[in-house]
């Protein structure tokens, strides 16, 4: 059976951790590279790193930050952010990240998912989508979730696969940081249909929403932010209780 992954993902602005509720009323949380190397020693899987205002504000991404992350720490790690160019991904995984992930830069050109999945392979490129539920309808956003993209959830997931994604990165901005639990129905559809693996995002309150969303939602990784950095779910601890449902992970 394959092991279920769990990540802490820790936003980055200005070169600090933060977290706020639907993308907004962000909160300072600490330093990213002291914070990851915590996490890999609790037992992580993975880390993803956002820079969340990269797109938004037109800059670079974090280069010298994911040097220092790869120097202090010992697990797999994603960068995201402003990455608009297969150049991008190449400095960012000369810096030492594993894997790079695009959002808002996918949607403005499909192509560059073909780029990069064709430089360096698909299973380096993970495309990121965010998407808010209106009516039964599954709106993509970009930007940080500041804008609507003309895009449809389902099929945006699909297109992004068959350019050459390894990986599918949901977020549902209506359950981001309300820790009412994961989009579990929509996640589970989701999976179902993609011939890669989906990451959950967007939700995590209580370790039941992590079983909730192995079992029903069929994700094979789960991304959480706020109930790691808080200290309220314990890396350890969760995956021990995990473990004790039936559901793999590595301990």
């Amino acid at each position: 059976m394959v092991r279920k992954r769990i990540i802490p993902c820790l936003d980055v602005l200005g070169g600090k951790t933060v977290k706020g509720v639907n993308f907004v009323n962000l909160t300072e949380m600490g330093d990213p590279v002291d914070m990851g190397r915590f996490y890999a020693e609790q037992g992580a899987d993975e880390l993803v790193y956002l820079d969340i205002s990269a797109s938004y504000e037109g800059r670079g991404s974090f280069r010298n930050l994911v040097s220092r992350i790869a120097k202090g720490v010992n697990i797999p790690f994603t960068v995201g952010g402003g990455i608009s160019s297969a150049d991008d991904a190449s400095a960012l995984l000369d810096a030492g990240a594993d894997k790079v992930s695009v959002n808002t830069s996918a949607l403005e050109n499909p192509a560059l998912i073909d780029k990069i999945a064709s430089k360096f392979g698909s299973q380096f490129i993970v495309v990121a989508v965010d998407a808010v539920e209106k009516d039964g309808f599954w709106q993509v956003m970009k930007k940080g979730g500041r804008f609507y993209a003309d895009r449809e959830l389902f099929e945006w997931s699909e297109e992004a696969c068959s350019r050459g994604a390894g990986e599918i990165l949901f977020t549902s901005v209506g359950h981001d940081g309300t820790r009412a639990g994961f989009a579990c129905s929509t996640l589970s559809l989701l999976s179902t249909m993609l011939p890669v693996p989906v990451i959950a995002s967007g939700g995590a309150g209580t370790m039941s929403h992590f079983a909730h969303v192995f079992y029903e939602g069929k994700a094979d990784a789960a991304l959480a932010a706020s109930v790691f950095h808080s200290g309220e779910i314990p890396v350890p601890e969760l995956k021990r209780w995990l473990a004790g449902q039936g559901i793999s992970v590595r301990l």
